[in-house]
């Protein structure tokens, strides 16, 4: 008899782990063959994509807790524990927890704010509270950002007050540049379109160069304008592929780079 009652001790609790672990692991790969499937519904949609796999994320932590409150319930019935009278006592413990970890609640409330508002997502960049880099990981308590030194910041969700998503539209790049007065506009065409042969092929690039025209006239030169639509937080690379093209065209061209600065702007 006691060789029976210590099997149930110690062995049903085992196997209530071990099924709650099996039951995490097929949850966790349905979700994710859900994730699969809308992946290739979503290939153009890096935002939408971004979005469910947060979202998946979440499902998942939700799908863990649950498991574990009622594997923790059914353990405890195997020792005795009227589990019964721990339910129904939930509303006054909810109570009482309530008031003890206010700020756990905060933090869970302000995570599931900010991944249903779409505030940002895994693998944004984004700027929060001054601090700058690309979302890591997004949890229901906490947000971990990477700096593209390698800092990490973890910040608790509920102390988020301001946020700059660099990711969530497409960076329209304006870029003025200095032309020898001696280069006709016809000839600038040119070269411009040569450029914009081998930009388009960025994947980065999301249009075509648009010419917007003169800036300004100097004396000795004259500012040109053109712009480009490119990914988000993608301004600096395309910014200097195009530099780098350009330059390439006017060796081509044997045309002088005036000795003007250059300036890059985005919005």
């Amino acid at each position: 008899m006691i060789k029976k009652i210590l099997i149930k001790e110690v062995y049903l609790p085992i196997i209530y782990i071990i099924c709650a672990f099996i039951l995490y692991q097929i949850a966790c790969k349905i979700v994710d063959k859900v994730l699969i499937i809308n992946k290739e519904k979503k290939k153009k949609n890096s935002l939408a994509l971004k979005r469910e796999i947060t979202i998946v994320n979440l499902i998942k932590s939700i799908i863990k807790y649950i498991l574990l409150i009622i594997t923790l319930l059914a353990i405890l019935s195997v020792y005795g524990v009227k589990t019964t009278s721990i339910v129904a006592s939930l509303g006054i413990i909810g109570a009482v927890v309530g008031l003890a970890f206010q700020d756990t609640l905060k933090n869970l409330l302000s995570g599931i704010t900010i991944i249903f508002d779409n505030h940002y997502m895994q693998g944004d960049i984004v700027t929060i509270n001054g601090f700058r880099g690309e979302v890591i990981d997004l949890g229901l308590q906490t947000t971990k950002i990477r700096a593209y030194s390698g800092e990490v910041m973890i910040i608790n969700n509920s102390l988020i007050t301001s946020v700059i998503n660099h990711s969530m539209y497409d960076t329209i790049l304006y870029i003025e540049f200095p032309v020898s007065k001696d280069v006709s506009v016809a000839k600038l065409m040119e070269i411009i379109e040569n450029v914009n042969k081998k930009i388009i092929k960025l994947d980065e690039v999301e249009e075509e160069i648009k010419a917007l025209g003169i800036e300004k006239l100097n004396a000795n030169n004259y500012i040109y304008k053109v712009q480009i639509n490119c990914k988000p937080d993608s301004h600096f690379n395309v910014n200097r592929k195009f530099m780098e093209y350009l330059k390439e065209e006017y060796d081509n061209n044997n045309i002088n780079v005036p000795a003007e600065y250059l300036e890059i702007n985005k919005k």
